[in-house]
């Protein structure tokens, strides 16, 4: 007899407003406690730390890394720019783009969370369909959000391999 599927717990959009440490630059504190982080998304591509943490060599001026990105990755804000990026390991000082700013990401966020759930077990032709809705889902609200081997473009490929099944659908 086959185990079970594990099942995805149904995703809710929230925002919350971080409490920021004072070495983070006034602006991007501002933003932080002002606009809000999103709690969560869908699986682990990305959780949300208890604690914006600065980090000074990465980026022109700096990083706030928000939140944590698969098994070794951060999600921060750039501090010269304001751009939300990841930081696909701790030792890596170089970031690739996720969204022009903290309110498109947010937003990016909310409509996927709407979009859930996405498929059922073994439907690879609705993994495809609900695949390019996301995609145009992200690039409709922010156009810069999809480049190559970038947050939203992996995570759209994983919904295309069928990696965000609604076991219990």
């Amino acid at each position: 007899m086959s185990q079970p599927l594990p099942q995805l717990p149904k995703p809710e959009f929230a925002l919350t407003r971080a409490e920021v440490p004072p070495e983070v630059p006034s602006r991007i504190a501002v933003n932080l406690r002002d606009t809000g982080i999103p709690v969560g998304l869908i699986g682990y591509e990305y959780r949300l730390l208890s604690e914006p943490v600065y980090l000074g060599g990465i980026g022109e001026r700096g990083l706030v890394v928000i939140a944590t990105s698969g098994l070794f990755g951060r999600i921060g804000v750039e501090v010269a720019s304001g751009r939300v990026v990841e930081v696909p390991t701790i030792e890596s000082a170089t970031a690739s783009h996720v969204n022009r700013d903290l309110d498109s990401f947010s937003r990016c966020v909310e409509a996927v969370i709407a979009r859930w759930p996405f498929y059922a077990v073994d439907d690879e032709e609705r993994c495809d369909r609900v695949a390019e809705e996301l995609r145009d889902l992200v690039s409709g609200i922010d156009e810069t959000a999809l480049v190559t081997n970038g947050f939203w473009e992996t995570f759209c490929d994983d919904v295309q391999m069928g990696d965000y099944a609604d076991w219990d659908e």
